[in-house]
């Protein structure tokens, strides 16, 4: 059976992985999260269905979403991004993230289905589902100076 500290350990496992071949960014879990300081953030997300449902999502804000924007398309400055750019190389990190946590996982669950990404723009944005769920979220920091949030809200299938 999947436990919440092996899908934290397999979402950051994947995250780490993606940052570092797609973006070029280290990644890396922060001890103490601290005061968020982000007055607007970027939420992606994608919705599961199968034995275990639920939703993944990255959220960060507009200066780290452009820094990992301009790492993924390997561009030296972000100020030429347009707000489509952003928003498809963010949906695109979450996809490639949900991708790795459903690689690692089937194993132990062998059906699931992932959705296309959702991403929106806003302040304070968090990845919730109802009731009957468990939440596992883990702060991180991108590169040397950005924040951001991967979460995973699940709950078994018929639950």
């Amino acid at each position: 059976m999947v436990t919440t500290v092996s899908l934290e350990d397999v979402m950051l496992d994947g995250a780490k992985e993606v940052f570092a071949s797609v973006v070029s960014m280290p990644m890396e879990r922060l001890a103490d999260p601290g005061p968020d300081n982000a007055d607007t953030t970027i939420l992606a997300s994608i919705t599961f269905t199968g034995d275990l449902e639920g939703c993944f999502g990255i959220s960060c804000g507009c200066t780290c979403a452009r820094a990992v924007t301009a790492g993924m398309l390997c561009m030296e400055d972000s100020a030429s991004l347009s707000d489509g750019e952003i928003i498809d190389a963010i949906g695109e990190i979450a996809n490639m993230i949900m991708g790795g946590v459903k690689t690692r996982v089937q194993h132990e669950i062998t059906n699931i289905e992932i959705s296309i990404p959702s991403v929106i723009h806003g302040r304070q944005l968090k990845n919730r589902l109802g009731e009957g769920t468990a939440r596992v979220a883990v702060p991180v920091t991108i590169g040397s100076e950005h924040r951001a949030e991967l979460s995973l809200v699940y709950r078994r299938h018929g639950v």
